[in-house]
């Protein structure tokens, strides 16, 4: 088994790719496939609570179609979809292969420019951001001193 927190983190970055990909799919091609099956992810609360989703999705598309930024209301309506999905998730944990599975099948039919996502990353004040996206980051450091350096770039 792992370590500790690790399911967590897998559990928390599921939850991020599901939000980020259906809040991407809405208002594009590949709509009908991520609101039929979130919709049946939902459907495990019942079926008043799968059409109350269901109106959600349909009130946050047309958000998106009406918005001269779409991207900003996408961002704004992605905590949305985290809380909902880890909501799910908690209650039915067996529903994180499902969510797994329709990602993909989303992702597949994206249209290409919705399949980049965009990653900002700021460091201050002598902090270091690290990251990645679809990958691994493998950091090795060594304290400053004779042997590490000054830590400084160069």
């Amino acid at each position: 088994m792992g370590s500790p927190g690790e399911g967590d983190m897998m559990l928390e970055e599921l939850i991020l790719a599901g939000g980020t990909t259906v809040v991407g799919a809405m208002a594009t091609d590949s709509w009908a496939v991520a609101r039929g099956g979130i919709a049946r992810l939902f459907r495990r609360r019942g079926q008043d609570q799968q059409s109350a989703i269901e109106a959600q999705l349909d009130n946050h598309v047309a958000l998106i179609e009406r918005a001269g930024d779409t991207e900003r209301v996408r961002q704004s309506l992605l905590p949305v979809w985290l809380l909902e999905l880890e909501s799910l998730l908690d209650e039915y944990p067996d529903a994180a292969g499902d969510l797994q599975e329709l990602i993909g099948e989303i992702r597949d039919r994206l249209p290409e420019d919705q399949r980049a996502w965009v990653q900002n990353n700021v460091a201050k004040d002598g902090g270091q951001v690290f990251a990645v996206q679809g990958g691994n980051v493998i950091v090795h450091q060594t304290a400053p001193g004779p042997r590490g350096g000054s830590g400084e770039a160069r």
